[in-house]
């Protein structure tokens, strides 16, 4: 199916709806499965290659993304995964260019978003660009975090989506990002809860402590339970063949990483087979 046809088979239920969007964007898929497409190094942070250039970045992702559709996901999503250390603020020329990239090698087929690390602005910027479906962010809540004190603003971040008219792109909420803590003492549930109230969120992302590292099958079931069954619930990091099958049941989809590439490393490449893997086990669970 084309993204024209999935656009006319667009779900009925108003956008700001608590799903609304995300419904809009997965018409016919009960629980998307969204790979990540892990961008190299952009211009200015340390791992950069510059031998290879912006040209080589390019040529990198769009293999990665064509392993990744032939593989089965539903969506893609970019992200500057390897722009450690990460920054608060994002520089405006790896800014540019993570919107080039994503241009250029977004899939036709299926649904792609944007993630900044850890600039919500930027992914924000870059989706409206691309005309991406939606970003992945933190955009809630206080944190003391590698990055330093952490203070996103969802306000700031949907009033901006306003005055964009970008009213389709859907915002999904990282309530547990990696890499962090809170500074303050509510659980995963109860921060979950109160954002679902506060701060409009098109679906709920639940992570592990770093990148490619699980959350407790127990503290995902628990924030299913205590939401809207409208609202979306995600499994946000990982997730792998061996292990999914114990998430599925709780969640509204998944977003995957790091087991999909060679000996399941987050730096690594896209072994087309673990992909491969990981959409049979799903689909089976």
């Amino acid at each position: 199916m084309t993204m024209s046809e999935n656009v006319q088979n667009q779900a009925s239920a108003p956008r700001s709806a608590a799903g609304g969007r995300f419904k809009e964007i997965f018409p016919q898929v009960d629980k998307p499965l969204i790979a990540m497409a892990h961008v190299p190094a952009l211009p200015g942070s340390p791992s950069y290659d510059a031998l290879s250039g912006v040209s080589g970045l390019v040529s990198y992702v769009r293999e990665e993304v064509a392993m990744l559709v032939d593989a089965g996901f539903d969506a893609v999503m970019f992200c500057n995964e390897h722009d450690r250390p990460y920054t608060l603020k994002a520089d405006m020329t790896a800014s540019a260019v993570m919107a080039r990239v994503v241009s250029e090698c977004h899939p036709e087929t299926i649904p792609f978003g944007v993630d900044y690390l850890w600039d919500a602005q930027c992914a924000l910027a870059a989706a409206v660009a691309t005309e991406a479906a939606f970003i992945r962010e933190v955009a809630t809540g206080a944190w003391e975090s590698d990055m330093g004190l952490w203070a996103p603003d969802a306000a700031a971040l949907l009033r901006r989506r306003r005055s964009l008219d970008a009213d389709k792109l859907a915002i999904f909420m990282n309530v547990a990002p990696e890499f962090a803590s809170t500074t303050g003492q509510r659980s995963p549930v109860q921060v979950a809860v109160s954002v679902a109230v506060s701060s409009l969120p098109d679906a709920i992302l639940i992570s592990g402590p770093m990148a490619g590292a699980e959350p407790s099958v127990s503290t995902v079931a628990e924030v299913r339970n205590a939401l809207p069954p409208e609202l979306p619930v995600l499994l946000n990091t990982g997730a792998r063949a061996n292990n999914i099958a114990e998430y599925i049941g709780f969640v509204d989809g998944c977003i995957v990483g790091s087991s999909l590439k060679v000996d399941g490393s987050t730096w690594n490449r896209v072994d087309p087979a673990r992909a491969k893997a990981f959409v049979k086990a799903a689909r089976d669970a």
